[in-house]
Protein backbone atom coordinates (compact mmCIF):
# COMPACT_ATOMS: atom_id res chain seq x y z
CA UNK A 1 0.00 0.00 0.00
CA UNK A 2 1.03 3.21 -0.90
CA UNK A 3 0.40 6.21 1.63
CA UNK A 4 -0.28 9.61 0.43
CA UNK A 5 2.12 11.51 2.91
CA UNK A 6 4.85 10.86 5.53
CA UNK A 7 2.13 12.00 8.19
CA UNK A 8 0.01 9.08 7.13
CA UNK A 9 2.39 6.13 7.25
CA UNK A 10 1.26 3.58 9.19
CA UNK A 11 4.40 1.61 11.06
CA UNK A 12 5.74 -0.95 9.45
CA UNK A 13 4.62 -3.93 10.67
CA UNK A 14 1.45 -2.95 10.68
CA UNK A 15 0.91 -2.26 7.32
CA UNK A 16 3.02 -5.27 6.45
CA UNK A 17 0.07 -7.17 8.37
CA UNK A 18 -2.74 -4.86 6.60
CA UNK A 19 -1.32 -6.03 3.39
CA UNK A 20 -1.12 -9.95 3.80
CA UNK A 21 -4.75 -9.68 5.29
CA UNK A 22 -5.74 -7.98 1.60
CA UNK A 23 -4.14 -10.68 0.00
CA UNK A 24 -5.65 -13.59 1.56
CA UNK A 25 -8.75 -11.89 1.22
CA UNK A 26 -7.67 -11.51 -2.16
CA UNK A 27 -6.69 -15.52 -3.07
CA UNK A 28 -10.02 -16.53 -4.54
CA UNK A 29 -10.84 -14.00 -6.71
CA UNK A 30 -7.19 -13.61 -7.91
CA UNK A 31 -7.44 -18.11 -8.82
CA UNK A 32 -10.39 -17.10 -10.68
CA UNK A 33 -9.03 -14.38 -12.67
CA UNK A 34 -6.13 -16.50 -13.44
CA UNK A 35 -8.64 -19.64 -14.59
CA UNK A 36 -10.61 -17.19 -17.25
CA UNK A 37 -8.75 -17.09 -20.46
CA UNK A 38 -10.99 -14.06 -21.91
CA UNK A 39 -9.97 -11.83 -18.57
CA UNK A 40 -9.86 -8.44 -19.18
CA UNK A 41 -8.63 -4.69 -17.76
CA UNK A 42 -11.07 -2.56 -16.66
CA UNK A 43 -10.86 0.60 -15.19
CA UNK A 44 -14.12 2.06 -13.48
CA UNK A 45 -14.14 6.15 -13.23
CA UNK A 46 -16.78 7.65 -11.10
CA UNK A 47 -17.63 10.83 -10.88
CA UNK A 48 -18.75 13.11 -7.53
CA UNK A 49 -22.48 12.62 -7.97
CA UNK A 50 -21.80 8.66 -7.99
CA UNK A 51 -20.58 8.75 -4.94
CA UNK A 52 -22.39 10.96 -2.91
CA UNK A 53 -22.93 9.68 0.36
CA UNK A 54 -22.93 5.98 1.87
CA UNK A 55 -25.76 4.56 -0.14
CA UNK A 56 -24.85 5.77 -3.51
CA UNK A 57 -20.81 4.37 -2.12
CA UNK A 58 -22.54 1.19 -1.67
CA UNK A 59 -24.58 0.78 -4.68
CA UNK A 60 -21.11 2.09 -6.83
CA UNK A 61 -19.35 -0.68 -4.90
CA UNK A 62 -21.84 -3.09 -6.30
CA UNK A 63 -21.07 -1.86 -9.56
CA UNK A 64 -17.12 -2.84 -9.29
CA UNK A 65 -17.75 -5.80 -7.89
CA UNK A 66 -20.09 -7.54 -10.62
CA UNK A 67 -16.96 -6.79 -12.95
CA UNK A 68 -14.29 -7.93 -10.29
CA UNK A 69 -16.07 -11.47 -10.89
CA UNK A 70 -14.80 -11.68 -14.24
CA UNK A 71 -11.93 -9.01 -14.83
CA UNK A 72 -9.02 -7.26 -13.64
CA UNK A 73 -10.80 -4.26 -12.08
CA UNK A 74 -8.89 -0.71 -11.23
CA UNK A 75 -11.05 2.22 -9.94
CA UNK A 76 -10.64 6.31 -10.40
CA UNK A 77 -12.68 7.99 -7.98
CA UNK A 78 -13.41 12.08 -7.91
CA UNK A 79 -14.39 13.96 -4.52
CA UNK A 80 -18.04 13.93 -3.51
CA UNK A 81 -20.10 15.84 -5.05
CA UNK A 82 -19.31 19.74 -3.91
CA UNK A 83 -16.51 18.77 -1.57
CA UNK A 84 -13.72 20.66 -4.18
CA UNK A 85 -15.93 23.67 -4.35
CA UNK A 86 -16.25 23.87 -0.39
CA UNK A 87 -12.63 23.33 -0.11
CA UNK A 88 -11.42 26.16 -2.85
CA UNK A 89 -14.09 27.95 -1.00
CA UNK A 90 -11.20 27.43 1.98
CA UNK A 91 -8.73 29.08 -0.15
CA UNK A 92 -10.92 32.04 -0.92
CA UNK A 93 -11.35 32.84 3.03
CA UNK A 94 -8.03 32.70 3.74
CA UNK A 95 -7.42 35.42 1.07
CA UNK A 96 -10.08 37.12 2.39
CA UNK A 97 -8.03 36.63 6.27
CA UNK A 98 -11.08 35.10 7.29
CA UNK A 99 -9.02 32.31 8.82
CA UNK A 100 -12.44 31.40 11.59
CA UNK A 101 -14.34 30.68 8.46
CA UNK A 102 -11.43 28.65 7.17
CA UNK A 103 -11.16 26.30 9.78
CA UNK A 104 -14.70 25.92 10.74
CA UNK A 105 -15.16 24.61 6.87
CA UNK A 106 -12.32 22.32 7.07
CA UNK A 107 -13.30 20.64 10.21
CA UNK A 108 -16.91 20.38 8.63
CA UNK A 109 -15.73 18.98 5.34
CA UNK A 110 -13.68 15.74 7.94
CA UNK A 111 -17.32 15.73 9.62
CA UNK A 112 -18.95 14.88 5.89
CA UNK A 113 -16.88 12.05 5.44
CA UNK A 114 -16.85 10.67 8.87
CA UNK A 115 -20.67 10.71 9.06
CA UNK A 116 -20.48 8.82 5.71
CA UNK A 117 -18.10 6.23 7.35
CA UNK A 118 -20.58 6.02 10.12
CA UNK A 119 -23.53 5.22 7.67
CA UNK A 120 -21.18 2.56 6.03
CA UNK A 121 -21.20 0.10 9.10
CA UNK A 122 -17.77 -1.51 8.34
CA UNK A 123 -16.53 -3.90 10.53
CA UNK A 124 -14.60 -2.67 13.37
CA UNK A 125 -11.60 -3.16 12.67
CA UNK A 126 -12.17 -1.82 9.30
CA UNK A 127 -13.56 1.45 10.83
CA UNK A 128 -11.29 2.16 12.85
CA UNK A 129 -8.56 2.17 10.20
CA UNK A 130 -10.16 4.41 7.94
CA UNK A 131 -11.33 6.34 10.45
CA UNK A 132 -7.70 7.07 11.89
CA UNK A 133 -6.82 7.88 7.58
CA UNK A 134 -9.72 10.44 7.76
CA UNK A 135 -8.37 11.96 10.54
CA UNK A 136 -4.76 11.89 9.72
CA UNK A 137 -5.88 14.09 6.27
CA UNK A 138 -8.13 16.22 8.20
CA UNK A 139 -4.92 17.32 10.51
CA UNK A 140 -2.95 17.54 7.13
CA UNK A 141 -5.99 19.64 5.66
CA UNK A 142 -5.99 22.43 9.23
CA UNK A 143 -1.98 22.35 8.37
CA UNK A 144 -3.06 24.72 5.77
CA UNK A 145 -5.22 27.32 7.28
CA UNK A 146 -2.44 29.53 9.25
CA UNK A 147 -3.58 30.22 12.99
CA UNK A 148 -2.81 33.63 12.57
CA UNK A 149 -3.05 36.39 9.31
CA UNK A 150 0.40 38.14 10.26
CA UNK A 151 2.74 36.53 7.54
CA UNK A 152 -0.35 35.45 5.77
CA UNK A 153 0.39 34.92 2.63
CA UNK A 154 -2.38 34.60 -0.47
CA UNK A 155 -3.98 31.95 -1.59
CA UNK A 156 -1.81 31.19 -4.70
CA UNK A 157 -2.68 28.16 -7.39
CA UNK A 158 -0.19 25.63 -5.28
CA UNK A 159 -1.98 26.12 -2.00
CA UNK A 160 -5.63 25.95 -4.12
CA UNK A 161 -4.26 22.62 -5.42
CA UNK A 162 -2.96 21.57 -2.08
CA UNK A 163 -6.60 21.96 -0.53
CA UNK A 164 -8.41 20.81 -3.86
CA UNK A 165 -6.63 17.43 -3.30
CA UNK A 166 -8.31 16.75 -0.24
CA UNK A 167 -11.95 15.57 -1.58
CA UNK A 168 -10.17 13.14 -3.91
CA UNK A 169 -7.88 11.52 -1.14
CA UNK A 170 -10.86 11.62 1.14
CA UNK A 171 -13.03 9.99 -0.76
CA UNK A 172 -10.71 7.39 -1.87
CA UNK A 173 -10.84 6.17 1.88
CA UNK A 174 -14.60 5.72 2.29
CA UNK A 175 -15.34 3.88 -1.19
CA UNK A 176 -11.92 1.72 -0.18
CA UNK A 177 -13.62 0.52 2.79
CA UNK A 178 -17.45 0.13 0.85
CA UNK A 179 -15.55 -1.91 -1.83
CA UNK A 180 -14.21 -4.53 1.40
CA UNK A 181 -17.97 -4.12 3.22
CA UNK A 182 -18.88 -5.75 0.56
CA UNK A 183 -16.14 -8.66 -0.04
CA UNK A 184 -13.79 -7.04 -2.26
CA UNK A 185 -10.24 -6.41 -1.13
CA UNK A 186 -9.41 -2.65 -2.11
CA UNK A 187 -6.24 -0.24 -1.28
CA UNK A 188 -6.80 3.56 -1.38
CA UNK A 189 -4.07 4.86 -4.21
CA UNK A 190 -2.90 8.05 -4.02
CA UNK A 191 -2.44 9.52 -8.18
CA UNK A 192 -0.07 11.60 -6.61
CA UNK A 193 2.12 8.85 -6.12
CA UNK A 194 2.70 8.30 -9.59
CA UNK A 195 1.44 10.83 -12.21
CA UNK A 196 3.99 13.20 -12.97
CA UNK A 197 2.95 16.45 -14.13
CA UNK A 198 4.75 20.01 -15.13
CA UNK A 199 4.54 22.82 -12.47
CA UNK A 200 1.56 24.89 -14.13
CA UNK A 201 -0.70 24.72 -11.00
CA UNK A 202 -4.50 24.10 -11.11
CA UNK A 203 -4.02 22.87 -14.91
CA UNK A 204 -1.17 20.46 -14.98
CA UNK A 205 0.07 18.57 -17.60
CA UNK A 206 1.39 14.70 -17.41
CA UNK A 207 4.21 13.54 -18.73
CA UNK A 208 2.59 10.27 -19.77
CA UNK A 209 5.66 8.32 -20.23
CA UNK A 210 7.29 8.43 -17.09
CA UNK A 211 3.97 8.89 -15.21
CA UNK A 212 3.35 5.42 -16.86
CA UNK A 213 6.46 3.46 -15.61
CA UNK A 214 5.93 4.31 -11.87
CA UNK A 215 2.45 3.98 -12.17
CA UNK A 216 2.97 0.62 -13.29
CA UNK A 217 5.46 -0.22 -10.42
CA UNK A 218 2.47 1.14 -8.01
CA UNK A 219 -0.47 -0.47 -9.57
CA UNK A 220 0.62 -3.80 -11.03
CA UNK A 221 1.71 -5.48 -7.90
CA UNK A 222 -1.97 -4.72 -6.21
CA UNK A 223 -3.99 -6.05 -9.58
CA UNK A 224 -1.72 -9.23 -9.53
CA UNK A 225 -2.37 -9.87 -5.91
CA UNK A 226 -6.70 -9.59 -7.33
CA UNK A 227 -6.63 -6.36 -5.25
CA UNK A 228 -8.72 -3.34 -6.36
CA UNK A 229 -7.08 0.14 -6.29
CA UNK A 230 -8.95 2.74 -5.61
CA UNK A 231 -6.93 5.77 -7.24
CA UNK A 232 -7.64 9.19 -6.95
CA UNK A 233 -8.50 11.35 -10.14
CA UNK A 234 -7.65 14.76 -10.24
CA UNK A 235 -4.22 15.32 -8.97
CA UNK A 236 -0.85 14.69 -10.23
CA UNK A 237 3.17 15.97 -8.55
CA UNK A 238 5.94 17.78 -9.52
CA UNK A 239 9.00 16.20 -10.33
CA UNK A 240 9.97 17.86 -6.34
CA UNK A 241 7.06 16.19 -4.67
CA UNK A 242 4.51 18.88 -4.75
CA UNK A 243 1.02 18.27 -5.48
CA UNK A 244 -1.07 19.61 -8.79
CA UNK A 245 -4.39 19.11 -10.47
CA UNK A 246 -5.35 18.60 -13.61
CA UNK A 247 -7.74 22.00 -13.63
CA UNK A 248 -11.37 21.77 -12.86
CA UNK A 249 -13.80 18.78 -14.91
CA UNK A 250 -10.85 16.93 -15.55
CA UNK A 251 -11.33 13.73 -13.82
CA UNK A 252 -12.87 11.87 -16.99
CA UNK A 253 -9.25 12.86 -18.49
CA UNK A 254 -7.18 11.93 -14.72
CA UNK A 255 -9.66 8.33 -15.58
CA UNK A 256 -8.34 7.97 -19.38
CA UNK A 257 -4.72 8.66 -17.48
CA UNK A 258 -4.70 5.58 -14.99
CA UNK A 259 -6.64 3.36 -17.88
CA UNK A 260 -3.83 4.30 -19.61
CA UNK A 261 -1.07 3.21 -16.92
CA UNK A 262 -3.07 -0.32 -16.65
CA UNK A 263 -3.24 -1.02 -20.24
CA UNK A 264 -7.24 -1.27 -19.52
CA UNK A 265 -8.92 -2.85 -22.21
CA UNK A 266 -12.09 -0.81 -21.44
CA UNK A 267 -12.94 2.23 -19.37
CA UNK A 268 -16.44 2.51 -18.13
CA UNK A 269 -17.12 6.75 -17.40
CA UNK A 270 -19.72 6.06 -14.56
CA UNK A 271 -22.00 9.68 -14.31
CA UNK A 272 -25.52 10.76 -14.07
CA UNK A 273 -26.90 10.34 -17.45
CA UNK A 274 -27.47 7.57 -19.53
CA UNK A 275 -24.53 8.31 -22.15
CA UNK A 276 -23.66 10.75 -25.06
CA UNK A 277 -26.23 12.67 -26.83
CA UNK A 278 -26.44 14.96 -29.77
CA UNK A 279 -27.05 18.03 -27.97
CA UNK A 280 -27.88 18.95 -24.05
CA UNK A 281 -30.93 17.05 -23.02
CA UNK A 282 -32.08 19.34 -20.44
CA UNK A 283 -31.79 22.04 -22.94
CA UNK A 284 -32.87 20.24 -26.19
CA UNK A 285 -36.12 18.46 -26.38
CA UNK A 286 -34.55 17.06 -29.42
CA UNK A 287 -31.07 15.74 -28.51
CA UNK A 288 -30.99 11.61 -29.20
CA UNK A 289 -28.95 9.41 -27.16
CA UNK A 290 -26.30 7.82 -29.30
CA UNK A 291 -25.29 3.83 -28.80
CA UNK A 292 -22.10 3.32 -30.55
CA UNK A 293 -19.47 6.39 -32.09
CA UNK A 294 -16.13 6.03 -33.46
CA UNK A 295 -13.15 8.33 -32.34
CA UNK A 296 -14.17 10.43 -34.91
CA UNK A 297 -17.61 10.70 -34.56
CA UNK A 298 -17.00 11.19 -30.83
CA UNK A 299 -14.44 14.67 -31.85
CA UNK A 300 -17.27 15.63 -34.58
CA UNK A 301 -19.69 16.00 -32.09
CA UNK A 302 -17.38 17.98 -29.41
CA UNK A 303 -16.26 19.96 -31.99
CA UNK A 304 -19.85 20.76 -33.17
CA UNK A 305 -20.80 21.52 -29.05
CA UNK A 306 -21.79 18.45 -27.68
CA UNK A 307 -20.88 16.96 -24.39
CA UNK A 308 -19.32 14.29 -25.26
CA UNK A 309 -15.94 13.81 -23.15
CA UNK A 310 -12.97 16.11 -21.76
CA UNK A 311 -11.15 16.99 -24.52
CA UNK A 312 -8.20 14.56 -23.82
CA UNK A 313 -9.62 11.65 -23.06
CA UNK A 314 -10.30 10.48 -27.04
CA UNK A 315 -6.90 10.54 -27.86
CA UNK A 316 -5.33 8.79 -25.42
CA UNK A 317 -7.93 6.45 -25.72
CA UNK A 318 -7.56 6.21 -29.52
CA UNK A 319 -3.66 5.84 -29.20
CA UNK A 320 -4.16 2.54 -26.98
CA UNK A 321 -7.62 1.40 -29.08
CA UNK A 322 -9.14 1.30 -25.54
CA UNK A 323 -12.94 1.14 -25.89
CA UNK A 324 -14.43 3.97 -23.66
CA UNK A 325 -18.37 3.33 -22.23
CA UNK A 326 -20.52 6.49 -20.92
CA UNK A 327 -22.80 5.10 -18.62
CA UNK A 328 -25.15 5.85 -15.76
CA UNK A 329 -24.56 4.94 -12.25
CA UNK A 330 -28.18 4.91 -11.32
CA UNK A 331 -29.42 3.55 -14.78
CA UNK A 332 -26.55 0.71 -14.96
CA UNK A 333 -29.12 -2.06 -16.85
CA UNK A 334 -28.92 0.41 -19.71
CA UNK A 335 -26.18 -0.39 -22.42
CA UNK A 336 -24.87 3.64 -22.65
CA UNK A 337 -22.68 5.02 -25.34
CA UNK A 338 -19.64 3.15 -26.69
CA UNK A 339 -16.89 5.09 -28.06
CA UNK A 340 -13.75 3.08 -29.91
CA UNK A 341 -12.33 2.27 -33.16
CA UNK A 342 -13.57 2.67 -36.24
CA UNK A 343 -15.81 -0.30 -37.15
CA UNK A 344 -17.53 -2.01 -40.49
CA UNK A 345 -19.96 -3.24 -38.41
CA UNK A 346 -22.37 -0.85 -37.58
CA UNK A 347 -25.18 -2.62 -36.63
CA UNK A 348 -25.23 -1.13 -33.07
CA UNK A 349 -24.87 2.27 -34.30
CA UNK A 350 -27.21 4.68 -34.36
CA UNK A 351 -29.90 6.44 -32.17
CA UNK A 352 -31.79 5.21 -29.24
Amino acid sequence: MTPENAQENLAGEERAAEFAKLSRFAAGRKRTLEQNEKQKTVAFKFGGSSLLGAKRMLHAAGLVRDAAEEHSVTVVVSAMKGMTDRLLGIANALEAGKLQRARLEAEAILQAHLDVLSELQLEEEDELRVRRELLLLGRDLMHEIPQTTYGCNPADAALRDRLASFGERLCSRLFAGALGKIGVPAVPVSSSDFVITCETFQAAKPELAETCRRGREVLRPLLNEGIVPVVTGFLGMTRDGRVTTLGRNSSDYSGAIIAYVVEADELVIWTDVDGVYTANPNENAEAKLLHELSYDEAHALARAGAKVLHANVLPLAAESGMVVWVRNTFNPQFRGTKIGPASGESGERGEA
